[in-house]
């Protein structure tokens, strides 16, 4: 289907959708689905909820903000849960403004597109269907039509509450257009829309001087005082500021602590009773969900201002630290990237985690125990598993700080240094190399940072070099493994001979001899130490894998090279450190002979082919490794 049938079907579609009619027959539908009557508030909330729930680790997982934001379960398990769930309930939050609070590209006006982008397709399916008066220019809802006094009588019939009163421009209309006959009042299905101005609204706070409160409030169109005869008619006045037409939706204050104080006294009225004043008329109700954001300077001086008191208590802050988590920092970056023209670049395996690294580590505060360092400390945010630590060493180093995460390189200062790099580099392909020295170079250029910080970030970015050199030597050995598959078969069969005569308490028979002897105790030690097993837990270790076998070999399978990742690891690390000779002159050699050239190229296919490289990143990483090994 091309772009244009692709128009036509929406069109269609959306055509569909539309509905109107009279009052009593917006009350048959609401017989029949009174969801269609929640709050702004609720309706956030079973967006996000019916996009569905995971359970992760122990955490909730969001389906809504999967892709698009990365790092942030912490942060939004407490939004939702302490904020958009109360809040649908009717409980008190709902009367606070929502504000985020975190430093710059930590994901907060993305997390608030997100929520502008999902109302407007949620309005548009059946269980997030949304019905208003028609020709309202506040979309207000068909149920302040209800009289006060009959309200209690309708939420004993129909099980639904109505707050807010019928605005003065439809006090008018009914009176006029309706005869005061409520069942004959036309209602119609909305759909919101930012670009149309139908239930989403953003606020953004200019020079205080020129901006007029009529951008929030609306104003009067003198135009037509001549026509209607007064100011205090609602038919003179103007229902388009950003409240006015965020009603039933949302509205985004931007950069609010910047504002004006007359603009936010406003929001005080709206928060708490649900109702504005606009013009010479009484209070208008309107339904919305405010959402702003600031960063955490901007915050403190705000609450340090005692003016300011009465909005405190009106805001229910939600903070939102930069992600800690290496592994979602590269998906940060791969999302940048995949949005930008510079996405066919060849970006070499482990480049965007090398940058990671660099990052989580200049936002993560040093740790209070003296057992850990940082690099630990990160690993183990990332979720890897360090020896000696556990979950609850997590959750204890978690608590240590609580502005963590707070501060740091965000983002996008490391996806501008990616991008100069592609661009200055003359051959499609970059490596964690290139990236680590823009980064440095870029660093004396960032405005914010002070001597003493860009020393501590110089030293993030050796410690992420270190991190390089470990990653990239693995890549080499299990690609020179590979070539030497039927070596670690060998060895790896030869370990467990000797493990299963080591825990049967029994002995070996040498092939050549035919005697029997004791259980190669060294060869053992020399694979376990690869990979840090101790003098200590080596019993348990090799108890595990004789239990593995067991289990493979009642289900009639046979364990082999690839049934334990741990021990297939340490196979590796073993025959690479038996190999590391050949490693070096065959990646050292200016002009290697047949056989070195043969085992050259059989690597480089490898990691063409199983690991991601192109044969340029691939001939540059066999190289460095080279290099590495020669020091």
């Amino acid at each position: 289907m091309d772009i244009l049938k692709k128009i036509e079907k929406f069109r269609e579609d959306e055509q569909k959708l539309k509905w109107e009619g009279t009052f009593a027959e917006y009350l048959d539908i609401l017989k029949e689905t009174p969801l269609v009557a929640q709050s702004a508030h609720s309706r956030v909330y079973n967006m996000i909820k019916d996009a569905g729930i995971e359970e992760v680790n122990g955490s909730k997982k969001y389906n809504f903000f999967s892709g698009q934001l990365f790092g942030l379960e912490d942060s939004l398990e407490r939004l939702i849960e302490e904020y958009f769930h109360p809040a649908a309930k009717r409980l008190d939050v709902r009367k606070r403004i929502l504000l985020l609070m975190g430093p710059v590209s930590g994901g907060k006006s993305t997390l608030v597109s997100l929520l502008k982008r999902g109302l407007e397709n949620y309005s548009l399916k059946d269980t997030g269907a949304i019905y208003a008066i028609k020709g309202c220019p506040m979309h207000e809802d068909p149920l302040h039509l209800i009289p006060q006094y009959l309200r209690e009588d309708f939420y004993e019939e129909y099980g639904i509450r109505i707050e807010g009163n019928l605005s003065p421009l439809n006090v008018m209309r009914l009176e006029q257009e309706y005869g005061s006959r409520i069942e004959d009042v036309m209602v119609e299905r909305i759909f919101l829309s930012e670009d149309k101005r139908v239930g989403i609204g953003t606020f953004s706070p200019s020079d205080p001087k020129s901006q007029d409160i009529a951008d929030l409030t609306g104003s009067i169109d003198f135009s037509t005082i001549a026509e209607y005869g007064s100011e205090s008619d609602p038919r003179a006045y103007r229902f388009d500021g950003e409240l006015n037409k965020a009603n039933r939706g949302m509205m985004e204050f931007q950069e609010m602590l910047k504002c004006d104080e007359k603009f936010l006294w406003h929001l005080l009225s709206l928060t708490q009773e649900g109702n504005f004043k606009a013009g010479r008329f009484a209070l208008i109700s309107a339904d919305e969900l405010i959402v702003a954001h600031t960063n955490e300077t901007e915050y403190k001086a705000f609450i340090s201002n005692k003016k300011n008191e009465a909005l405190h208590s009106r805001i229910i802050v939600m903070p939102i630290p930069y992600n800690l988590k290496v592994t979602e920092e590269e998906k940060i970056y791969e999302k940048m990237i995949h949005e930008s023209d510079v996405s066919d670049v060849h970006i070499a395996p482990h480049t965007l985690r090398v940058a990671a690294i660099f990052s989580i580590m200049t936002r993560l505060k040093d740790p209070k125990k003296g057992d850990i360092d940082l690099v630990k400390k990160m690993r183990l945010y990332d979720g890897e598993n360090v020896e000696g630590f556990n979950s609850a060493d997590i959750n204890e180093l978690k608590k240590e700080y609580q502005d963590e995460g707070m501060s740091g390189i965000d983002p996008r200062y490391v996806i501008n240094r990616i991008s100069s790099t592609i661009i200055r580099k003359e051959n499609p392909s970059i490596n964690a190399l290139d990236v680590l020295m823009s980064l440095k170079a870029g660093l004396d250029q960032h405005p914010s940072i002070t001597n003493e910080l860009r020393e501590r970030y110089l030293n993030f970015i050796s410690l992420a070099r270190k991190e390089y050199d470990s990653i990239a030597k693995n890549e080499v050995q299990k690609a020179f493994v590979y070539s030497y598959e039927e070596s670690a078969k060998i060895l790896m069969d030869n370990y467990l001979d000797n493990v299963e005569a080591y825990c049967n308490k029994s002995r070996l028979r040498d092939p050549l001899t035919g005697e029997e002897i004791n259980p190669d105790e060294k060869l053992m030690r020399s694979i376990e130490e690869q990979i840090g097993i101790s003098e200590n837990a080596k019993k348990a270790f090799r108890e595990e894998i004789l239990i593995r076998i067991s289990a493979y070999a009642r289900k009639g399978k046979r364990f082999d090279y690839n049934s334990h990742d741990r021990l297939r690891e340490a196979i590796q690390k073993k025959l690479f450190a038996d190999l590391k000779d050949v490693v070096k002159i065959t990646t050292s050699t200016k002009t290697p002979d047949e056989r070195q050239l043969k085992k050259v190229n059989e690597v480089i296919t490898r990691l063409v082919d199983e690991h991601g490289y192109n044969t340029t990143s691939a001939n540059d990483l066999l190289r460095y490794v080279g290099s590495l090994l020669n020091r």
